[in-house]
């Protein structure tokens, strides 16, 4: 444990959705869920106005959609969001060399290693100065927890959202992790939860009383002398910068299942070609190429077949995939398709190009439809990332809108015009400008025309869904300097920090 809180927790709130309502000026202040709209789609983040309903990430969007009625339903926009995460990421480059991003919102800061923060009023002084900088740069809000470990800094930011800071001073850990759920340890998930729940040990300081012994008894040498020193605020671990990249994949689910066999291969074929484009933008290759199925009944299968050597080439990819397809049991229905690659390495085996061509012959080249197979999403969510070990990555949920094909066979061309103005998305009008898909469906599409500067919400125009002059649009930038309400509200000031025991 360290002697000073030089250990700092960003975590942005409600990410996803406050970028929404920072863009959205229609939106501000109101109850915003971003998610895979479809009958299978989950909630990925909520505002704090639709968490007041019980909206929460993880949850089914049917329940989500019960609970908050009045809400506004969009799917994510990644891009956007990534674009965002660089200048947040950026200013924590700023303050030390040791940044540990966690997720798009979320990173680890060592302080220490930045030559900042040698005591508490110094640390708590570069904690509200960040947050200042994230407000004034990106319009956000992020809450900051300052403790002298990873443990501690994570727990602390927790309880200083949302939009404030809470420092815990080294030597306090104990007293502080003392009537806390066991849950909130690192490495205990329900699992374990639940295990030690059926031994009487609920909170941390029943870990504590339960001794070293017991827990090895209960979890397993390597699990029990963890945890027990998890609970005593001994949490070593360092700000590590980068981590390796173990895997790139990508995943849809249906809304309905599918049977057709041919239907499931161009699925597979596409998410290949979407998992290569990832490898390639992460700057990878790789040997091992993995196919995800889950069936009807929910059960998943995993099949997989490694190279000769690393490769990014999509048709390389895109027929070890369907080699492994023909090895799957599809009877019944498949509800989820996912295409991986993993073994990575930073080049490329030349003579797997060969080899491609070499099996190309073999395999009847793409198979049908391997040029057109995007017009067959039909999805109601995706996931996508790069695997960084520790669960670092994005989960990409909730990629399409509209309703889900109601057979296996490819959507129809209208089908497929209206599936790309998902709510939420971008769009540029000819004579009205920028806006925002806020629905589309039976052969229209409805806009709001509003930009991100804007005072005041914008107007309300339906269109049909093949209008030449309403075309998908690049999001536009968040206005620098905080976000301003609809009655035209000044920027939002950083709160002032929140007080806790141990401080």
């Amino acid at each position: 444990m360290r002697a000073a809180p030089t250990i700092l927790h960003l975590d942005m709130d409600a990410f996803f959705a406050a970028a929404e309502q920072a863009s959205k000026p229609s939106l501000r202040g109101k109850p915003v869920v971003v998610g895979g709209l479809g009958p299978r789609g989950v909630v990925a983040t909520a505002s704090y106005e639709a968490r007041r309903f019980g909206v929460h990430s993880a949850m089914p969007m049917g329940q989500a959609r019960r609970l908050a009625p009045n809400a506004a339903y969009l799917v994510p926009r990644f891009a956007f969001y990534r674009a965002i995460s660089g200048q947040v990421m950026e200013l924590l480059g700023r303050l030390s060399p040791l940044v540990e991003p966690l997720s798009l919102d979320e990173a680890f800061v060592d302080l220490e290693a930045g030559g900042l923060a040698g005591d508490s009023a110094g640390a708590r002084a570069v904690g509200e100065r960040l947050r200042a900088e994230i407000l004034a740069t990106t319009g956000l809000t992020g809450s900051v927890g300052l403790a002298g470990s990873k443990m501690l800094a994570k727990i602390a930011s927790e309880e200083a959202k949302p939009n404030g800071l809470v420092l815990f001073e080294p030597g306090s850990e104990r007293a502080l992790l003392a009537p806390r759920s066991v849950r909130i340890i690192p490495g205990v998930g329900p699992a374990t939860g639940d295990h030690l729940r059926r031994a009487g040990i609920t909170t941390v300081a029943d870990v504590v009383e339960a001794g070293e012994d017991e827990l090895v008894r209960i979890l397993g040498r390597s699990h029990g002398a963890s945890l027990y020193r998890m609970a005593l605020g001994h949490d070593d671990r360092p700000v590590v910068a980068e981590r390796d990249a173990k895997s790139v994949s990508v995943e849809d689910t249906f809304d309905v299942d599918l049977h057709d066999r041919l239907r499931i291969r161009l699925e597979v074929e596409r998410l290949a070609e979407r998992c290569v484009a990832r490898l390639r933008g992460a700057g990878h290759s790789g040997r091992t190429i993995v196919l995800k199925v889950r069936r009807y009944d929910f059960s998943t299968l995993t099949r997989s077949e490694t190279l000769r050597g690393p490769t990014d080439d999509p048709l390389v990819v895109r027929e070890a995939a369907e080699r492994l397809l023909e090895l799957v049991d599809t009877t019944g229905g498949v509800r989820l398709l996912g295409v991986g690659v993993s073994g990575l390495a930073d080049y490329t085996q030349e003579d797997l190009f060969a080899q491609a061509g070499a099996e190309a012959g073999a395999w009847g080249g793409g198979g049908p439809g391997a040029g057109g197979a995007e017009a067959g999403t039909g999805t109601s969510g995706a996931a996508a990332g790069v695997g960084m070990g520790m669960g670092v990555g994005v989960g990409e949920g909730g990629a399409a809108g509209g309703a889900g094909d109601a057979a296996d066979a490819p959507p129809t061309a209208t089908e497929t015009a209206t599936r790309r103005w998902a709510p939420g998305h971008d769009v540029r009008h000819a004579v009205l400008g920028a806006g925002w898909v806020q629905g589309s469906g039976l052969g229209r599409v409805t806009v709001r025309f509003e930009e991100p500067g804007s005072t005041v919400p914008g107007r309300v125009r339906t269109f049909v869904v093949d209008d030449p002059e309403l075309e998908p649009a690049d999001p536009l930038p968040l206005v620098p300097g905080g976000v301003t309400g609809a009655e035209g509200a000044a920027p939002v000031a950083p709160a002032a920090p929140v007080v806790r025991a141990g401080e």
